[in-house]
């Protein structure tokens, strides 16, 4: 079984002018297998610094990272030839069609020979579902097909470890739903590595999680087994909107919503708060919520 694992790693940028430094990871310790492991956290959190440093893009100020028994960071070449990387942005050249920037992409990779290389492009173009507009130019794709075709760009070399940024991000529900399945199709045989700030990029996909928050690393497991640790300690009761300062002094409140332009908050209490509240069943959302409380 394939194996990444991450052991205190630590990251911190210089403050701006005169500011103070940014700690963007803060001991961050992970073991991550094979399948989709889902890396949650809002803007900020630290998730696509900690990409770039398993990526070998930028290296840590303390820690190490394994892949089985491959020492990441001290042979980051080796790694390269294994890895397959969409980052949250990515460029492309715009007057290219598909079909030639990912030969092109597929040349770097080593595929030599035309034929090697005409073999891969029609696979991972049918894979991703861009084989029938792989004569268009790239710069008259849609957001959706951008991503789909940077994730063909990363599966070029069959690579054993995969790291998506943000790939759901502006998407609308159809290409969601499209990339949600080509990602599980992928998580099958490959250490998948996704990073995110939607829930449900973490609850479609992901039986193994972490929530970061501030470079830390709060919780880890299974979505599932986070969301019935909260198993009778959320309640949820609608009320005005000039209580909710009110309520968020009183009470642990963990978030707040509207539904049906009535406001809801959700509060986190071993006993029920008030006769007012009611049982809620804990999501992932609440979990999430929970741990950055």
């Amino acid at each position: 079984m394939m194996q990444l694992t991450i052991q205190n790693l630590t990251k911190t940028y210089p403050g701006r002018r005169g500011s103070e430094p940014v700690q963007a990871l803060n001991n961050v310790s992970l073991s991550i297998g094979q399948g989709l492991f889902g890396l949650l956290g809002q803007n900020g959190a630290g998730k696509s610094s900690l990409m770039r440093t398993i990526a070998t893009l930028q290296p840590p100020d303390d820690g190490q990272i394994l892949f089985n028994d491959l020492d990441v960071l001290a042979r980051p070449d080796e790694f390269r030839q294994i890895l397959g990387y969409l980052p949250q942005e990515f460029g492309v050249y715009p007057t290219a069609t598909a079909d030639e920037l990912l030969d092109h992409i597929a040349d770097l990779k080593g595929y030599a020979t035309r034929a090697d290389r005409r073999f891969i492009t029609e696979d991972l173009l049918r894979r991703v579902n861009l084989w029938d507009v792989r004569q268009r130019p790239l710069g008259t794709f849609s957001g959706g097909m951008r991503q789909r075709f940077g994730i063909a760009q990363a599966l070029v070399g069959e690579p054993e470890v995969i790291i998506v940024d943000e790939p759901t991000a502006g998407l609308d529900p159809a290409e969601r739903n499209r990339f949600y399945n080509l990602l599980a199709e992928i998580g099958e045989n490959t250490v998948v590595l996704l990073s995110t700030h939607l829930v449900e990029d973490v609850s479609t996909l992901c039986g193994q999680m972490a929530i970061l928050n501030r470079g830390t690393v709060l919780a880890v497991g299974e979505p599932r087994l986070l969301m019935s640790q909260l198993t009778g300690q959320l309640w949820e009761k609608p009320i005005p909107k000039t209580e909710l300062d009110g309520h968020q002094t009183h009470f642990v409140v963990i978030s707040h919503r509207y539904f049906s332009g009535q406001l809801f908050v959700t509060i986190l209490a071993n006993n029920q708060p008030d006769r007012a509240s009611v049982a809620k069943t804990p999501t992932l959302e609440d979990a999430y919520f929970a741990a950055i409380r």
